[in-house]
């Protein structure tokens, strides 16, 4: 019996798992995206874009489009589409598998100053004109126009239009991920004085913090929002992609054995 699994996206390890259950099933897979980056990379798998309406405009399509399982492979700071997941599951009844991989722990040699918004990491620079490089999304970045005594080296996927209201502030365009190598040149050219950061967690984007580790810099650390605990009894938390895959295949074997 043909299955359907709906993937909430946004990350690599999304797309990964979507190719992985495509190639070993004949199951209905939708990947669905949030749509903020302009030109997202190709996906394995039939995809969609935009919001749901909330919890309840998820579960709704959940229940219209009759699929069976509910995956949420979202970035860690997406913090209310994972709460509106554990909300549709509960209401549309469907088992729910999330893919939340382990955040950076400090190693010795970080010099982390972990901090939880966005503001308190602008508080952080202090008064004092830094060079700084920010490896953050282009939604995370407004909050830096308050503190234009720095000079900032800033990196996104895409373009950031308009550009900030801010005298010192280069940009880079890429996507991961990075190689340890060319973090540490783009630091050290760039002369780079503090790296702030999100703890995505990961090895795409981890080059950056071993190589402020490596040449003595301060990272401020962005710490992820904390999640709700009030989940639906049927869910699963798994640190990567094959946990998540084998999750999956036991949610699909009790489907099978109600015979739902």
């Amino acid at each position: 019996m043909t299955r359907s699994i709906l993937i909430l996206g946004g990350t690599a390890d999304a797309r990964i798992l979507a190719g992985r259950l495509a190639q070993e099933s004949c199951d209905r897979i939708l990947l669905s995206m949030a749509g903020r980056t302009l030109s997202p990379v190709e996906q394995p798998v039939p995809m969609r874009s935009g919001g749901f309406g909330g919890a309840s405009g998820l579960a709704d399509f959940i229940r219209t489009g009759d699929f069976d399982i509910l995956v949420d492979a979202t970035h860690p700071y997406a913090a209310k589409i994972s709460a509106n997941a554990i909300e549709a599951a509960r209401l549309a009844r469907v088992p729910l598998v999330v893919l939340s991989r382990p955040a950076w722990q400090r190693q010795p040699g970080d010099r982390w100053h972990e901090v939880d918004t966005v503001e308190q990491a602008v508080a952080a620079l202090g008064s004092e004109g830094r060079r700084v490089f920010l490896a953050l999304g282009r939604q995370e970045l407004l909050p830096f126009e308050t503190a234009p005594q720095h000079n900032y080296l800033i990196r996104s996927v895409d373009p950031v239009e308009p550009p900030l209201k801010l005298p010192h502030a280069r940009y880079i365009t890429a996507r991961g991920p990075f190689a340890l190598d060319d973090e540490i040149r783009m630091l050290d050219e760039n002369r780079i004085e503090t790296v702030v950061s999100k703890n995505s967690g990961g090895s795409a984007s981890y080059g950056k913090i071993e190589a402020a580790r490596r040449l003595g810099l301060p990272v401020i650390m962005i710490d992820r929002p904390r999640q709700q605990n009030d989940a639906p009894l049927n869910d699963v938390t798994v640190p990567d992609i094959a946990a998540a895959l084998t999750a999956i295949r036991h949610q699909l074997s009790l489907l099978e054995k109600r015979g739902e």
